[in-house]
């Protein structure tokens, strides 16, 4: 099982032990952060339709990564906007206290975690260390983890191949 790289999509409601037999079959879980920023907390949507006792535990990150189960966090465009500086804070700032990851975990989980999630185990995957393809993106602000708006992409690269660079650094 864990060498089939499976992973749930969708992973909102889910037992500690649940949780724990994920993390012992190697199942990554493929989650959406604005799916808590947007309907979360007491009073959003989930509370709305579930019961605020059976939506304060969802989406879990924390207690996820706490198990060993790989994170990967994405949009579900276009039910939620493409936001990768967005996702990554609502996974930071979870409406359930002590549900939230650090911004460094957050940020693994959009990037190494993608790429397991995509079917990529290498261990350089998603990371940006000497012998790993050149695939990166270079960002111009601090962005939403320091209190700001999303950072404006300059520049992106994959496998070495330049796909979108800002006219600032074309000149």
């Amino acid at each position: 099982m864990r060498a089939a790289g499976h992973r749930v999509e969708h992973l909102e409601m889910v037992t500690p032990a649940q949780a724990a037999r994920l993390a012992e079959l190697g199942v990554t879980a493929s989650v959406q952060p604005l799916f808590d920023a947007l309907w979360g907390g007491p009073a959003g949507m989930y509370a709305e339709r579930l019961g605020a006792e059976r939506a304060a535990p969802m989406n879990p990150f924390a207690a996820l990564r706490d198990a060993g189960v790989p994170l990967a966090l994405g949009s579900d465009a276009p039910v939620t906007p493409v936001g990768p500086w967005e996702a990554v804070q609502a996974a930071v700032a979870h409406r359930t206290p002590g549900s939230g990851i650090t911004p460094r975990q957050a940020l693994a989980a959009h990037t190494a975690g993608g790429h397991r999630a995509g079917g990529d185990r290498s261990p350089l995957a998603g990371r940006l260390v000497a012998g790993a393809p050149a695939t990166y993106a270079v960002w111009d602000g601090p962005g939403p983890l320091d209190g700001g708006p999303p950072p404006r992409c300059l520049r992106t690269v994959h496998r070495g191949a330049v796909l979108h660079a800002a006219a600032a650094l074309l000149a």
